[in-house]
């Protein structure tokens, strides 16, 4: 069996109150037996995640980031609400154990959930899972295939048709992904003007409206320790709402670096879609479309799309750390990535037959 993923220590000022989280968790599991033993999952530069455990009783806790954020931002309550629709007919999402909107606990909202055991596939494969080629090419397609199932739930059966605004999503992804990143400009990041401009541009009509996840990757799915083809879990559903599927898509293949790219680009690369076996971003476009049934003849906007809103991302959390709203030296090199992914998108630009 594989090495089932597992918390680290705490990071230094991301401490949570032991006392108030084992009182909290009593009356949430009134059964549960000894003192919390609290560590944190390292991954993530959004929300924090923390293992809560009582001997071999496992919990998950999701709370926002310290220090300052947006006000609309890091919505747990939300995330918590969304899962549990989903959960009956999507039944990788965690089951939801206790929510809290009472800031008195740890100062913030917060959700606890079941933790799944399994194998999460971060920056690379852990020691002990050895895949040849062909067994990597079938992980990746059970992958792939989570993120199909996922958009063909009927949101209205899971009482979530009325998550999103209707019609017009990409245009609101447009519009708002591009006032975020105006907000949110330091002076040692590039303005992306061109790149916002060629998106309003060419811009489709949404294909189509379904529950989407917008941060599908790797280490968001958990899978099997005794069976890797096998995905088990979907994690981190803070930003899943009602939206277009192929903007789903494009999302997921920012993060999706392959063999081949450049230098730059490897440094940003968390998961292992480098491997001998895994798909490329054409292939995986190619696959998406034929087991979804959906058509598009050029793929091209919406992975600049991807790009740009990752590049947003990444900005919105190097602009806290640049103003010192947080002292993360993660955060530290989130300007130059910025500006890579600038570069990247208007790379793609001018290349592209739109």
């Amino acid at each position: 069996m594989t090495q089932i993923d597992q918390a680290v220590a705490i990071r230094e000022g991301e401490e949570l109150d032991a006392a108030a989280v084992d009182r909290f968790m009593k009356q949430a599991v009134p059964d549960l037996q000894g003192q919390a033993a609290i560590r944190q999952y390292p991954g993530g530069a959004s929300n924090l995640t923390y293992q809560v455990d009582y001997g071999e009783r496992s919990y998950v806790l999701r709370r926002p980031p310290f220090g300052t954020i947006a006000k609309s931002a890091h919505d747990m309550l939300r995330e918590a609400r969304v899962m549990k629709a989903l959960r009956p007919v999507y039944p990788y999402v965690p089951d939801i154990v206790s929510i809290c909107d009472d800031h008195e606990v740890l100062g913030c909202d917060f959700y606890v959930m079941e933790r799944f055991r399994g194998i999460i596939l971060r920056q690379d494969f852990p020691a002990d899972l050895t895949l040849n080629e062909a067994d990597t090419r079938k992980l990746c397609l059970s992958v792939i295939d989570k993120l199909v199932e996922l958009h063909q739930v009927d949101a209205k059966a899971a009482g979530l048709d009325k998550l999103g605004k209707g019609e017009g999503y990409v245009q609101r992804q447009i519009g708002g992904w591009s006032s975020r990143f105006r907000k949110a400009r330091t002076e040692d990041v590039g303005d992306f003007e061109e790149v916002m401009a060629w998106l309003e541009q060419k811009m489709p009509a949404d294909v189509a409206q379904c529950v989407i996840h917008n941060d599908y990757r790797f280490d968001n799915v958990v899978l099997n320790p005794d069976n890797p083809f096998e995905v088990v879990g979907v994690l981190d559903w803070e930003m899943a709402t009602i939206g277009d599927p192929l903007m789903d898509l494009g999302n997921s293949l920012a993060y999706w670096i392959q063999a081949d790219d450049d230098p730059e680009m490897q440094i940003l690369r968390r998961q292992p879609t480098h491997r001998p076996g895994m798909l490329s971003r054409k292939e995986v476009v190619d696959y998406y479309l034929e087991r979804s049934g959906l058509q598009v003849t050029n793929f091209d906007f919406y992975e600049v799309y991807g790009l740009f809103r990752l590049a947003v991302i990444i900005q919105q959390i190097y602009y806290r750390f640049y103003h010192g709203q947080t002292r993360d030296q993660r955060f530290a090199g989130f300007g130059e990535a910025a500006n890579y992914l600038e570069q990247r998108c208007q790379h793609l630009i001018r290349g592209s037959a739109l």
